[in-house]
């Protein structure tokens, strides 16, 4: 892989253990053979008379920083490969919709995938209510125990992307950490992906838009309900 000049010289910085060992690198032997000693060779790079050279201070906040981003690379790449625990794990699912949320869970948990669930139904108030669901961020945010295993049922919220109270007419909406809502568009409501900036059309008459698949389910627990999922491409 190729990296800029700023990223190599960045990066380089890892090589040296202290500030002393980065000076080391900049003194030649002529300097050492003129000064004797090397704490006085030292002090002519420090003061610039080789060139531009980092003080003290920056270069251990420059330093600390490489650091700081090569541990969260790091990071990420161990949660990405390490086994990811599914809620849906050992449960017998009789419904469509729930079966389709254990097929798209491992997806949505490791960032292959961003799923929009859309959802119709009735709460316990008896009022009917639908919104629009990030289902990678509920995965991230909530139990999904209860509602694979029947316990809870999963029901649109204030805070999900998009919420409506039929009776109270009661309206939210709210981005999430993987899609943008864009409500004032002349084609409708729409979703923009956080990490690839595409959208993902809701109209049901236009498709869903670039690396996206739309899925109208049969429920018996549901009204109506509908999967979008939008596959993340990394570059």
């Amino acid at each position: 892989m190729e990296y800029s000049k700023f990223s190599r010289f960045h990066f380089s910085l890892t090589q040296f253990k202290c500030y002393e060992d980065y000076l080391d690198s900049k003194v030649t032997p002529l300097d050492l053979f003129y000064f004797k000693q090397k704490e006085l060779a030292h002090k002519l790079v420090e003061h610039g008379h080789r060139g531009t050279v980092l003080s003290r201070e920056e270069f251990e906040e420059r330093k600390a920083a490489v650091q700081a981003a090569e541990a969260a690379k790091s990071n990420a790449f161990y949660d990405r490969s390490r086994p990811v625990t599914l809620a849906s794990a050992g449960k017998e699912l009789k419904d469509n919709f729930l079966k389709a949320l254990a097929e798209r869970e491992e997806a949505n948990r490791s960032g292959k995938m961003t799923s929009v669930i859309f959802i119709r139904d009735h709460n316990t108030l008896g009022q009917e209510v639908s919104g629009y669901i990030d289902y990678a961020h509920r995965l991230k945010t909530q139990d999904f125990e209860p509602y694979f295993s029947g316990k809870k049922r999963l029901m649109p919220a204030r805070s999900d992307l998009c919420y409506y109270n039929w009776k109270t007419q009661v309206s939210t909406s709210n981005s999430s950490p993987n899609f943008e809502v864009i409500y004032d568009d002349p084609n409708g409501l729409l979703f923009k992906n956080k990490r690839d900036k595409k959208i993902l059309n809701l109209d049901p008459l236009s498709g869903p838009g670039e690396d996206s698949n739309r899925t109208f389910l049969q429920s018996d627990i549901y009204i109506h309900v509908v999967i979008y999922d939008h596959n993340v491409r990394t570059v």
